[in-house]
């Protein structure tokens, strides 16, 4: 059977593989039993990478725990409006334009870091985290290719006592340990289709899908790191259509409405069915297909084959405002609460018609369920009356996600999404978005981590060579 090692080998990484393995010098020292002890009882010195919007949130949560403290700011818009209020809040906390300068000139004063930065600057902040030997909170999508999320499993395998964390906080919500208790209980069983759902607004729905080029370059806000942000992407002028939230419109930077939401709609269905790669993606439907950015309104197909005892299964995504997917029998669409899905910039998030979440299907039993934390119900009603007897005790989360991660930090418990098990999720989103961006139906041997009917999609999941001073990232 194909390891990840194969894979690393295949694509002629092998060498930089061994090197990570011999080089340890480039991690920090595992700390004694005695220091992890004596840890617990002190607050993690936390650096934050993006502190504007989404990570001013991530940092509020953060500031809730009690248990931080923060040690440095990073941002490339430092002066830009939306990282002032976190400025003020921390003003002795160090602060830096490029994480790579943090890391390399202040990294002995803090021990973990916090990332909620666009898509494709994941990776190389991620990666260099765990070459200082930092604990790491990434915000999700995990990664933007497949490459990507292969090497940073490696990474983590390497370092296991640096706790990684990826940011679908329902993963130690309320959905999370039901959906856990309900197969060790049998409730859920011999599933064989999901269907998931995310029909809200999307900021690229205003785009023209006759575009023939990228936006015209707009004027650089005052200081801004434009070539940090960039990253390993290749060049692109500044334009307002990539900043503030745009980044996830765009193939080149982000990863469309599947990467933002599926990590919150089927991170419990994939890890608990054990799902691992598909065998099958099959764009279905797009409307609005261009070269450029995402479409207006997608179907994708994603099959599963069957593993150990349970039968093979196919998730259906369907996103866009006209792309409702078919609902059954029971299936109120006005009932439940999207209270527990937290406010984003990344667009509206109120269509009442059908709030995100999805349909799972099994040989006796159908399950409604929503977003993030939000828990499944049995529907129809008639249904779900006659099995509440049969229901076993769901037990309470002892943690958050924020909580969790930084007690995994503490050596007091382990994170219920590190890299290791995110990363197979990841990967099944950017198979998706190859789909999405060939419009195609791809074969994929799950053994080989490769396409056999379509080598434009074998290169995809590689992506662009990094720009120059970059591809350090890319060798561990």
């Amino acid at each position: 059977m194909s390891s990840r090692r194969d894979f690393l080998k295949g694509m002629g990484m092998a060498a930089a593989g061994l090197a990570f393995a011999q080089n340890n010098r480039l991690f920090a020292n595992p700390m004694t039993s005695k220091e992890w002890a004596a840890a617990k009882s002190e607050k993690v010195k936390i650096a934050y990478i993006g502190i504007g919007n989404r990570g001013e949130q991530d940092i509020e949560e953060f500031e809730k725990t009690g248990m931080v403290e923060v040690v440095a700011l990073c941002d490339v818009d430092l002066d830009g409006k939306q990282c002032q209020k976190v400025l003020a809040k921390y003003p002795n906390a160090k602060r830096f334009r490029d994480f790579r300068e943090m890391f390399e000139t202040y990294s002995n004063l803090f021990e973990a870091v916090c990332a909620a930065v666009p898509d494709h600057i994941h990776f190389p902040i991620a990666m260099m985290a765990l070459k200082y030997g930092k604990h790491v909170y990434l915000e999700k999508p995990m990664v933007r290719t497949f490459l990507e999320a292969e090497l940073l499993m490696e990474a983590a395998k390497k370092n296991p006592k640096i706790a990684t964390q990826v940011g679908n906080q329902g993963h130690s919500d309320a959905n999370y340990f039901q959906f856990k208790a309900w197969k060790d209980a049998g409730i859920i069983k011999d599933v064989t289709a999901v269907t998931a759902h995310m029909n809200d607004s999307r900021r690229w729905h205003n785009f023209n899908s006759n575009m023939i080029k990228f936006p015209d370059a707009d004027p650089l806000p005052k200081n801004m790191d434009w070539n940090t942000w960039l990253g390993a992407c290749q060049y692109h002028d500044y334009s307002e259509k990539f900043h503030q939230g745009n980044w996830r419109c765009w193939y080149d930077f982000g990863m469309g409405a599947l990467g933002d939401w599926g990590a919150h709609i089927l991170d419990t269905i994939h890890e608990f069915l054990e799902l691992g790669l598909p065998y099958e993606v099959t764009l279905k439907y797009a409307k609005g297909h261009n070269d450029f950015f995402y479409p207006y309104s997608s179907t994708i197909l994603f099959r599963f084959a069957a593993r150990k005892h349970m039968p093979p299964v196919d998730i259906t995504w369907y996103d866009g405002l006209d792309n409702l997917p078919p609902l059954p029998e029971g299936y109120d669409s006005a009932s439940g609460s999207a209270a527990d899905v937290p406010t984003t910039n990344q667009g509206n998030t109120s269509n009442k018609r059908l709030r995100p979440g999805k349909i799972i299907y099994s040989k006796n039993l159908t399950f409604k369920g929503g977003s993030h934390g939000s828990t499944l119900s049995i529907i129809p009603k008639e249904k779900a009356e006659a099995m509440k007897d049969k229901l076993p005790v769901v037990p309470q989360s002892p943690s958050n996600h924020y909580v969790n991660f930084l007690r995994a930090c503490q050596g007091t418990e382990k994170t219920r999404s590190p890299f290791e098990v995110n990363g197979v999720l990841s990967q099944v989103f950017c198979l998706g978005v190859i789909a999405q961006h060939l419009n195609a139906q791809l074969y994929f041997d799950p053994r080989t981590k490769q396409f056999t009917n379509n080598q434009f999609a074998n290169a995809l999941l590689y992506g662009m060579p990094p720009r120059k001073g970059w591809e350090e990232f890319y060798k561990i």
